[in-house]
């Protein structure tokens, strides 16, 4: 048994995008223990509800972070609806599915597109935010923005898409679906790929859920929880919708659902400009939140479940605006996959949880 070493990892790292550090405890090459040091980001966004009015902050809550931005926009905007008892129409609940699954896309994309860097696949990590530019085509077209959109208000949308916006979406989505089947091809089946991440950072499903996680993380460990299965807004309409799982618990089983989770995205995107209604996109909403009041809300993000909860007092300004990232609720697992490991795999097992700090630390 060789000595106990303790190794710093990050927040600096050529393979780690987000500014996560880690002391890993080490005997020889094998990782005992990871201890996550987390506070390098923090910058009081929640303080922000005391001077921002309930309007303004949502502007705030999507810059929580660039990638999940339209999620937290809408995570936070149906928390206040629900606060003041706000119906939110038909079209609108479409748009923001649309939108919110396109920002899933791209998310899940970009992410891909990292992880094949890791491993040295340069030209497969070009390919893959080639793809993901179409999807910031479509919402500069349909927004405004490329990574913040600000189209979500309190009451509905900002921002209607024509038809023949819709058509050049579909299009543009059956072209990336062809291509992106490539692309996922080439990488699962790769040997080098599979040597990386067979078997590597392995979580039973019984330690996915006694470490409470969510998202992809956890739906790779075989649970089947996807807060899209609740029907919330325009996902109550889809005909059949079923979380993408897998039984391995591996880093590769991450990959594939992610990477499945793309194709599953479109088809919902598909279903839902077909269904979608006419009428308004936004009702108007006057007064505030009552003192006391309360409400709490659950959105799917790209990485998972995204908790919002929040508190009026009478006034524009709240009382308390709180969210729980899918990152912040996954850590425990990731310090659980990296029980074990090899010291080459921590990065390859950090990649696969695809953590968002930015998120997490507020």
């Amino acid at each position: 048994m060789g000595k106990a070493t303790v190794i710093p990892f990050g927040p600096q790292h050529p393979v780690l995008p987000e500014p996560l550090h880690l002391d890993l405890v080490v005997e020889d090459e094998k990782v005992i223990e990871a201890i996550p040091q987390i506070g390098f980001v923090h910058r009081g966004l929640e303080k922000l509800v005391e001077t921002r009015d309930y309007n303004q902050f949502i502007y705030v809550a999507e810059r929580i972070c660039g990638i999940c931005a339209f999620g937290h926009s809408l995570g936070y905007a149906e928390t206040v609806e629900s606060l003041m008892g706000v119906e939110v129409p038909e079209r609108a609940e479409y748009l923001r599915g649309i939108w919110h699954e396109l920002s899933r896309i791209h998310s899940h994309i970009l992410w891909l597109g990292l992880a094949a860097d890791a491993f040295g696949f340069e030209s497969l990590f070009m390919h893959c935010w080639r793809l993901r530019e179409r999807v910031l085509s479509i919402f500069e077209a349909t927004t405004g923005g490329r990574v913040i959109f600000s189209v979500v208000k309190v009451g509905g949308v900002t921002r209607d898409i024509s038809a023949d916006q819709f058509a050049e979406i579909k299009m543009t989505l059956e072209g990336i679906k062809d291509e992106y089947r490539q692309i996922v091809n080439t990488f699962m089946k790769d040997t080098s790929v599979k040597n990386r991440t067979v078997g590597v950072g392995y979580l039973s499903t019984e330690a996915a859920l006694n470490a409470s996680m969510v998202g992809p993380f956890a739906r790779a460990s075989n649970v089947p929880y996807d807060v899209r299965s609740l029907g919330r807004g325009a996902y109550g309409k889809l005909s059949d919708f079923q979380p993408i799982v897998d039984t391995q618990g591996d880093c590769y089983a991450r990959v594939k659902v992610r990477a499945n989770e793309v194709l599953q995205s479109i088809d919902i995107i598909e279903e839902l400009i077909a269904g979608i209604p006419t009428g308004d996109i936004s009702v108007p909403v006057k007064g505030s939140p009552a003192a006391g009041a309360q409400a709490s809300n659950v959105v799917e993000q790209p990485r998972g479940e995204c908790y919002y909860f929040a508190r009026g007092n009478g006034t524009k300004y709240l009382d308390r605006m709180r969210m729980r990232t899918p990152t912040s609720q996954n850590l425990a697992g990731m310090v659980k996959a990296l029980e074990g490991c090899e010291l080459s795999d921590v990065n390859m097992i950090i990649l696969t949880i695809d953590p968002c700090i930015s998120c997490t630390e507020r």
